[in-house]
């Protein structure tokens, strides 16, 4: 069984100021995977019911960019954040409901970092989309029937 992490530390370790409404945020980013910001903040305020929702913005933000969290968005899906960080996974997302799910690399650590042309870029990261259903919205579609 894993233990829960330490957030004080990691905030410590990422040289953030320990405050209640970031260890709030960071803990509902670990317990809610692939949460929107509105749920990040709902979660927030169980342990912290006096944070704001411009509070939130402004830890994510934080969390972000010294890489505590990371930020994914979709196309046409508002942001969402996730506590798995440092390495180079993508995501399959559900087309009816919305369900994310993480997909690790197919071969190797960043086998999608070998482009085929980086057109002089130093890549350092690749993101990559799967789309589809969700199991259980392909489960509760009809059968296509052929003619």
């Amino acid at each position: 069984m894993t233990s829960s992490p330490d957030f004080t530390a990691l905030l410590r370790e990422a040289a953030l100021r320990v405050t209640r409404p970031r260890v709030a945020v960071l803990e509902a980013v670990h317990a809610h995977p692939h949460a929107d910001t509105d749920s990040i903040y709902r979660a927030a305020r169980i342990e912290l019911p006096e944070v704001s929702l411009q509070a939130v913005y402004d830890v994510l933000s934080a969390l972000t960019e010294v890489g505590l969290v990371r930020r994914i968005q979709p196309q046409g899906h508002l942001a969402r954040y996730e506590a798995r960080v440092g390495d180079n996974h993508h995501h399959a997302v559900c087309r009816a409901c919305g369900t994310i799910g993480d997909v690790d690399c197919a071969v190797g650590e960043t086998p999608c970092l070998t482009a085929s042309d980086s057109h002089g870029f130093i890549l350092d990261e690749a993101e990559v989309i799967y789309w589809g259903l969700c199991p259980t919205c392909a489960a509760s579609r009809p059968p296509e029937s052929t003619p």
